[in-house]
């Protein structure tokens, strides 16, 4: 399960930026919130200038099911 229905259509870095803020959004507010936009903020400058399309589809892969698995973790939370 995604953690917003729209996982299936990000296919560029700007696109799962906004996503995951939107994730971020559906987490207790606070702290939490907090650090992991903070997390995503970094994550993007560090990927910045990634330009193989290959590696690109690799970590938007790898952040959507990162994503799931915080969602997962703090959906009773909230």
């Amino acid at each position: 399960m995604s953690p917003l229905p729209e996982a299936e259509l990000v296919r560029s870095s700007v696109q799962l930026y906004r996503y995951l803020l939107r994730c971020c959004r559906r987490l207790p507010p606070g702290h939490i919130q907090q650090h992991y936009r903070h997390a995503i903020r970094q994550s993007f400058k560090v990927h910045a200038d990634e330009d193989d399309p290959v590696r690109i589809q690799q970590i938007i892969k790898r952040a959507i099911e990162d994503a799931d698995w915080v969602m997962n973790k703090y959906k009773d939370q909230k």
